[in-house]
């Protein structure tokens, strides 16, 4: 009985990971050897909520990345694997991976998953470099508040142009009357 119940619980893990693939957002795979359990928590609490930092063994890693469709990864499963699943903002994981490693350098970022895509280490890098979405929306805010501000700069000046212009024009019309007048009243007067 008891061989029956590990299997049925590596069953479970399978699911639960190939689960974690189908779900996520992006995943990095990483190697932790020598980590210290308070290392890993601390590296789980610098992930935040969004995402869940999961160790298991490869061979369960490989058959829920299969499970669930998952390709282009089987090479990185080697070593004591741990892989982050991603619920939330990618760039704010993979920052937060790239961080824990700089800083912990027994932990290897070996690659990852972005969007169905099998990224290597160097990509998940260039991900972490990458500006967070919240960062990229604000600068799009700031850029579009700009041309707006001067679209109605241009906008309010158009009726203050006109305004001068049609006094101009009242102003010409005004003073080429006068000596058409005076002209008329010369040939009244000699007439």
């Amino acid at each position: 009985m008891a061989g029956s119940s590990k299997k049925s619980e590596k069953v479970g893990t399978v699911a639960e990971i190939a689960d974690q693939f189908r779900t996520s957002s992006a995943a990095v795979v990483t190697e932790y050897r020598g980590l210290t359990m308070a290392q890993l928590t601390t590296l789980r609490r610098s992930l935040g909520g969004d995402t869940s930092y999961t160790v298991a063994k490869n061979t369960l890693v490989k058959r829920a990345a299969a499970d669930a469709g998952v390709e282009g990864l089987d090479d990185l499963f080697t070593g004591p694997t741990a892989v982050a699943f991603i619920n939330g903002e990618p760039v704010d994981a993979a920052k937060a991976l790239r961080d824990f490693a700089k800083a912990n350098p027994l932990l290897v970022i070996k690659g990852g998953l972005l969007d169905g895509k099998a990224l290597d280490a160097a990509e998940v890098t260039k991900l972490a470099d990458l500006e967070s979405r919240d960062v990229l929306l604000a600068k799009l805010a700031g850029a579009m508040l700009g041309t707006l501000t001067k679209a109605a700069v241009v906008l309010n000046a158009l009726p203050s142009k006109m305004a001068q212009l049609a006094a101009a024009l009242q102003e010409k019309n005004s003073a080429g009357e006068a000596p058409a007048e005076a002209a008329q009243e010369e040939q009244a007067v000699e007439a």
